[in-house]
């Protein structure tokens, strides 16, 4: 399950470094300011949770406890709901499609899966280790 995880970091990773490059490149001119400002928010927090979500599986390598994956799989789903949510309705905003500013609701959401995770994290790292953990 660790691996997956890991995995699943490298990819969003890549993905991440590449749609900051692009709002760096291609969208800085095209974006108003303000949709230029929840763009960067969404690729701050998905960096971020990249992170985490690398961080989770290497815990759970060493503690195969279920928060760690708990904390995986809430990361991920934050990234989609979160940052997706953001980028979606960036793209309202650049397109003047106004019918699509409930995705804003959407975001919060994701936030909590954010929190959550972090709050796995916390209780996974304050067990103790399961004896057939494998370094």
């Amino acid at each position: 399950m660790n691996n997956k995880y890991i995995s699943i970091a490298g990819y969003l990773g890549a993905i991440t470094v590449a749609l900051g490059a692009f709002g760096a490149h291609a969208l800085k001119e095209k974006l108003a300011p303000e949709a230029m400002d929840i763009y960067k928010t969404a690729v701050l927090y998905q960096f971020i949770h990249v992170l985490a979500l690398l961080g989770a599986g290497i815990l759970y390598r060493f503690n195969p406890a279920k928060a760690f994956a708990w904390a995986g799989n809430l990361f991920i789903a934050g990234i989609v709901l979160f940052s997706g949510s953001l980028y979606m309705l960036v793209y309202a905003l650049n397109s003047g499609n106004s019918s699509l500013n409930w995705l804003g609701a959407i975001t919060p959401v994701g936030g909590v899966c954010f929190i959550v995770g972090w709050l796995c994290i916390a209780a996974g790292a304050s067990r103790q280790p399961s004896k057939s953990a494998n370094p």
